[in-house]
């Protein structure tokens, strides 16, 4: 992660909570190099601020700590603006955002 973006390819799926939501789970190696910055940007609760480009669509987040590793909230309107769904493979482009 030496110029802060991270790239990586994942699966859409859904929680099915009283507020549906769906995401993507980070895969190794990109967990590890998230969790070595994780303290200095957390801002509670685990949550990493991120700057997400699902295709030509860019969007402001945080991931969510989920299982020893992170999970990437699929806002409703990236995914119809995108045309993506559950069950898709889609590629993720992320940049870390830094406290300033």
């Amino acid at each position: 992660m030496d110029d802060g973006e991270l790239n990586f390819s994942g699966e859409i799926w859904c929680w099915r909570g009283p507020s549906p939501f769906h995401f993507v789970t980070v895969p190794e190696p990109q967990r590890s190099e998230i969790a070595d910055i994780s303290r200095e940007v957390t801002y509670g609760w685990g949550m990493v601020p991120v700057e997400v480009r699902v295709g030509g669509t860019k969007f402001q987040t945080s991931l969510w700590p989920k299982d020893g590793g992170y999970v990437v909230p699929i806002k409703d309107i990236v995914r119809r603006t995108e045309e993506v769904d559950e069950g898709d493979v889609i590629d993720i482009r992320m940049t870390i955002r830094r406290k300033r």
